[in-house]
């Protein structure tokens, strides 16, 4: 099985709903085309590099993988079809090298996907100066 790593754009226009919606479309199409989710970063909002569609904005997503390479013909297939995934990029990872890196990525993601617990600050009252 190779290694693959899945960006992709959502339009910023479409609700949180249906923003999730796309991901589960793409992980759906990946899963049942025998691939094997290693992990999904949701990077969230972004600034394009440049305007696409009209759009300046899109939620990015990151989808970390292993497959056979006869399922990216279907996965790239669907991407193209949906108009609301303004773009997307596949990259294979291949030797033992870029492989390591791979799974570097895809621990980073993973830890960044987990929740942590926050901290509660409480702010200092308005007219309270902080003491150093």
């Amino acid at each position: 099985m190779k290694h693959y790593e899945l960006l992709f754009v959502v339009k910023p226009t479409l609700t949180e709903e249906e923003v999730n919606g796309k991901l589960e479309f793409v992980k759906d199409v990946l899963t049942k085309n025998g691939a094997e989710i290693k992990t999904v970063d949701a990077m969230g909002v972004r600034k394009l590099a440049y305007e696409i569609e009209k759009c300046e904005r899109g939620y990015y997503f990151v989808i970390y993988f292993q497959g056979n390479p006869a399922i990216l013909d279907e996965v790239l297939r669907n991407l193209r079809l949906d108009e609301n995934i303004i773009r997307f990029l596949n990259v294979k990872f291949e030797n033992k090298k870029e492989i390591a890196q791979w799974e570097k990525l895809a621990a980073n993601a993973a830890k960044k996907s987990t929740p942590k617990e926050e901290k509660k600050v409480e702010p200092a009252a308005a007219g309270e100066e902080q003491a150093e």
